[in-house]
């Protein structure tokens, strides 16, 4: 969970930076092959720290029991 919440707040800390054109000094590798690279990645860093808090969150024995009543 506290992996999920790190990487959402540094993806959306690092595209609000790179809006106004400063960027973080240990993601600055990302900005090498490109600024559209680098965009990118930030978004998928963004929508992997919603999955991974999102997975993090599900009680899979209540999702398992309620698939087994139906």
């Amino acid at each position: 969970m506290l992996l999920g919440f790190l990487l959402v707040v540094f993806g959306i800390t690092a595209l609000v930076l790179q809006l106004v054109g400063a960027q973080w000094a240990f993601l600055q590798f990302l900005e090498k092959p490109g600024r559209l690279f680098a965009f990118v990645v930030k978004i998928i860093m963004v929508l992997a720290g919603f999955i991974i808090v999102a997975l993090a969150n599900t009680d899979w024995e209540r999702e398992r029991r309620e698939s087994e009543q139906t």
